[in-house]
């Protein structure tokens, strides 16, 4: 296998100088398909023709399926899935819970991937078997098996066109929220860091895309968690290129609480 990860690195040290350099400056901001929950910034679209554009040079063969640029469908096992600023509500108002997320799946499965935090100076990386690091120092999820001691992180989204939708959802939010800690929530990549390098001890989202999921999933795993839909099933990545408009979910925790988790949502 390719040393994927010394790309990866590369390319998000490029792209994180670019969400430094434009972090607070942003002068256009506009939504996509009339959907209040998805912002878009000049700075998305310039790192996102970054990594395309790197991608294609190094990789020429490869799919490509970026958040803003689309698809890019060469009929390769290779496809990279790339957002360029996961949180862009946050990077938009001056709030540094964003990040840079680059992962490459063969086939149907996540073998590398990489997310920047600019603001923090921090970017972690996974290649399938290799373990996962952050700014080259390897990190492992937190070894706490009592949910009641941990951290979670959940992102929600309103469905203004489905107010009952997002109301159900909360009732089960509450009884994840009486269960834990405390409750986080960036709904950024900050919390797929948060948990792969042990601070957080899970995070869980119903409303993703896949280029939301690719990056942190290997990370995550890598650093030992178990990651899943929300409902406990495997992620499913067969065609991806198929799969851009679909809605993704995730449950992912070390392996006892991702257990404690499922427990209270087929509970509720």
């Amino acid at each position: 296998m390719n040393d994927f990860q010394e790309f990866i690195k590369k390319i998000l040290q490029e792209a994180s100088e670019i969400a430094r350099n434009n972090f607070g400056k942003t002068s256009s901001i506009t939504t996509k398909s009339g959907d209040n929950n998805q912002v878009l910034t000049e700075t998305d679209l310039a790192i996102g023709r970054l990594i395309v554009g790197k991608i294609n040079e190094t990789f020429p063969a490869h799919n490509i399926i970026d958040e803003e640029a689309g698809i890019i469908d060469k009929n390769s096992e290779f496809t990279w899935v790339v957002d360029p600023v996961d949180g862009t509500s946050n990077f938009a108002n001056g709030i540094p819970l964003y990040g840079i997320m680059v992962g490459l799946l063969q086939k149907e499965t996540p073998i590398a991937g990489g997310i920047s935090l600019p603001s923090f100076n921090e970017l972690y990386v996974a290649q399938k078997g290799k373990g996962a690091f952050c700014n080259d120092e390897r990190i492992h999820a937190t070894n706490e098996e009592n949910l009641l001691k941990v951290l979670v992180a959940y992102g929600i989204d309103g469905h203004q066109e489905d107010s009952e939708l997002t109301k159900k959802e909360t009732s089960i939010l509450a009884e994840i929220v009486l269960s834990i800690r405390n409750l986080r929530s960036s709904n950024s990549a900050f919390d797929a860091a948060m948990v792969a390098r042990g601070n957080y001890g899970a995070t869980l989202n119903r409303t993703s895309k896949i280029w939301d999921n690719v990056a942190q999933q290997i990370i995550i795993e890598e650093a030992g968690c178990v990651y899943t839909d929300f409902f406990g099933k495997p992620i499913d990545y067969i065609d991806p290129i198929s799969k851009a408009n679909n809605n993704f979910t995730f449950c992912s925790a070390p392996p006892i609480l991702h257990k404690a988790l499922q427990a209270i949502i087929h509970k509720n």
